[in-house]
């Protein structure tokens, strides 16, 4: 989880992130999005991935990125986890 806090950490990998919630892309598509060069783009999903982030798929040619939702959703719980702590505690 350490890992998924480092990567949301960035605001670059947060406005990937927004964009792959629309749809999955390829980096070239994620790219045209920002004024930064593609191996950029390429080691910001690279420790996206490495969080688990962001999954991606070989289709042809091209390798598509994609949120991986679980892992969102056991972020959510765990943060959520403390407020329900902090109500029981009142």
């Amino acid at each position: 989880m350490n890992l998924a806090f480092k990567a949301l950490s960035d605001p670059t990998r947060r406005k990937i992130l927004d964009l792959l919630r629309d749809r999955d892309m390829t980096a070239g598509e994620i790219a045209d999005h920002f004024q930064m060069t593609k191996p950029s783009i390429s080691h910001h999903l690279s420790l996206l991935k490495q969080a688990e982030l962001v999954w991606d798929e070989r289709q042809g040619q091209h390798i598509y990125y994609s949120l991986n939702t679980t892992v969102f959703h056991d972020l959510m719980k765990w943060m959520l986890s403390f407020q329900q702590n902090k109500n029981r505690k009142e």
